[in-house]
């Protein structure tokens, strides 16, 4: 199916839950980068201007994501939050890292029996972090794995001499550049001030802050895991989230079905190998001619009953030979960008949203 097929599905969700629906999904297809980033805010700001109102009496957003930028969660929930003095987050499967810290911003966490929130401990990359050899591609590092290996000399081995402890962080910064290592604090510090504004937005009372920064240093630190999956019993009544309890099954089938077919525009169960495609392609080549292959990537979508928006990249593979027996894969990126297209006319009103 693709979007015109998904909108009745969308339009049910509206009516059972008295709300308009964006539906907010990045692809978790093995391969394939995706995650949550900055331009993603300024396509949601048109789905929002096309629901028809500034004052949206409650608002869902039906989210899954393995995560990404950590200061996109707050700009969209300000965002939000203009629109709507009731933000909710309907999670079907996944909400991790930056999608966890834009679900701590709703009034309300509808989570699908198979839905997942996980830690928001960030993994950090700039100019300065270790580079992987064979792919020169930066390797991120982890804000948790650098405490932990503070952690690990002093309490596990047992080392406290200062003389000794300075050793250890020597050795440390002989393998990952002091500027990096510097950057992991920053974002620590950043991560948590980002939660603690997130929950802030519908946990006024002064008498929360305890509370706030409970659930804070819960899901950055203590969960000591990155993909740590936490199931809806345990964002309930471990973390004490404002998670909705006794969902109505039509509501609960409506969400799997909806992220069924979206799992399926998105291929999230097929793995995306280079080198597949072009051992598919060399059927086609020509002797003597370099195998080459190219495919359309889709890396997240953003969709209501009223509009759709995909972002798509298009991708040239080639095979390039190195000596015998080997071989290297050359990627060009031919195109990148959202693409839009508008639903048809509904045959039905959209259900009411009085108060």
């Amino acid at each position: 199916m693709g979007h015109a097929e998904r909108i009745p599905i969308i339009t049910e969700i509206e009516r059972l839950r008295g709300s308009r629906v964006i539906c907010y999904l990045t692809s978790l297809r093995p391969g394939v980068p995706s995650q949550i980033a900055e331009d993603q805010v300024r396509i949601f700001f048109d789905h929002l201007l096309g629901l028809g109102s500034r004052q949206i009496p409650k608002l869902d957003i039906y989210l899954c994501s393995n995560g990404g930028n950590g200061t996109v969660p707050w700009r969209l929930v300000a965002l939000f939050r203009e629109f709507t003095q009731s933000f909710n987050v309907l999670i079907p499967y996944r909400a991790y890292s930056a999608a966890s810290l834009l679900a701590l911003g709703a009034d309300e966490i509808v989570m699908h029996p198979f839905a997942e929130l996980g830690p928001i401990d960030p993994t950090v990359t700039n100019d300065f972090n270790p580079v992987e050899q064979g792919t020169g591609r930066r390797i991120g590092i982890s804000v948790e794995d650098v405490r932990a290996y503070v952690g690990f000399i002093k309490d596990t081995v047992g080392i406290t001499h200062e003389d000794e402890l300075v050793q250890a962080i020597k050795i440390l910064a002989e393998k990952v550049h002091p500027l990096a290592l510097g950057n992991v604090e920053r974002f620590v510090m950043q991560s948590r001030l980002i939660a603690k504004k997130i929950l802030k937005t519908h946990m006024r009372e002064s008498s929360n802050d305890h509370e706030i920064s409970e659930i804070v240093e819960t899901m950055a630190s203590k969960l000591y895991f990155h993909g740590h999956p936490i199931n809806r019993r345990e964002a309930k009544e471990d973390l004490h989230l404002k998670v909705a309890e006794n969902l109505p099954e039509r509501l609960e089938t409506l969400m799997w079905n909806l992220y069924q077919d979206f799992e399926n525009e998105l291929r999230n169960q097929d793995v995306f190998n280079p080198v597949s495609v072009l051992a598919n392609a060399q059927n086609n080549a020509q002797p003597g001619q370099p195998v080459t292959q190219s495919v359309t990537l889709l890396h997240a979508i953003i969709e209501s009953s009223q509009r759709s928006s995909a972002y798509e990249t298009n991708r040239r593979y080639t095979q390039l030979p190195i000596q015998p027996g080997q071989i290297a894969i050359q990627e060009d990126l031919l195109s990148q960008g959202w693409r839009h297209s508008t639903a048809p006319a509904p045959a039905t009103p959209p259900p009411s949203l009085t108060t």
